[in-house]
Order: C-alpha cells, then structure tokens, then sequence
C-alpha cells in the first residue's frame, strides 16, 4: 500500500491480522475483515487498480476479478506449484496450477503473464497484469504501455 500511496494514489487495504491493518493504516483506509470466512467487503465496489500479493483463496478470484473497474487493472503474484520443494508455502491449496490466473482472468484482457522460478529467495511464482478495458473501446485499438 504505502508504494502507491506515497504516489499519490488513493488506497484500501484488507486483511484479518490487526497487527497489519495497524500497520497499513497509516497509508490509507484500512479494513480489518476475514475474506475467506466472512462476507467479500467490497461487494458493489470498483477499483482503478487491484493488487493482491502472496494470497490465494480460490473461492474469492472471481470477485477480486469483479472489483477491477472499466479502464482499469489487477496485478495479481503468488505461489505456484513447484514452491513445495523449495519451502513453504507447500500446500496445494496455496499453490497456482500452470494456467490458473489465466483461466481465472478470463474475463479481463492479459497484457503480461509469467509462470516460473525466482531465485533470491527462491520460490516459484505466477504472476499476472491484465485490465478491463474501457467502456466503448471496443472501436479502436487500445494502447497499453509496456
């Protein structure tokens, strides 16, 4: 949160942990909710960007992909299969199988997707930025910078 916050970009965070909401607080709104055992909190509500890290809960991908508005983007990484013999996450309830953002996004336009190893520290990743394209852009090709 505070990357973007401290460039100027309006933030909300969410997380069970008070310790985290405690620390986050300081960058903008800062919801303290339970998403994989309570109600999704953002229901009826769109963001610009939506940027999930180190987090997986299969049963809430489709409404993490629902809350990206018109014109805007998710930015999503976190473990994928392989990780388990590397350390820890290593359950496969927390692992991406190959191609799992992909299919999960499959409502939004992929600009850049990688599936792979990082070594430093080592773990194996999937990564993906795709953005749901504007309202009535469907009459010119859209520009997306890379």
């Amino acid at each position: 949160m505070g990357w973007f916050a401290q460039r100027g970009h309006a933030v909300t965070g969410v997380d069970r942990s008070p310790e985290a909401i405690a620390s986050a607080a300081r960058f903008g709104r800062a919801l303290q909710a339970d998403i994989e055992q309570g109600p999704w909190p953002f229901a009826g509500q769109f963001f610009g960007a939506v940027v999930v890290t180190n987090y997986l809960w299969r049963a809430r991908l489709p409404d993490i992909v629902a809350a990206v508005a018109s014109g805007g983007v998710l930015l999503y990484e976190t473990f994928a299969a392989g990780n388990e013999s590397v350390g820890k996450p290593s359950r496969p309830d927390f692992l991406l199988q190959p191609g799992e953002l992909l299919v999960a996004c499959a409502g939004l336009r992929v600009v850049a997707y990688e599936d792979g190893f990082l070594a430093d520290p080592e773990r194996f990743v999937q990564r993906i930025a795709a953005v749901r394209p504007p309202e009535g852009s469907a009459r010119s090709p859209l520009r997306y910078p890379l």
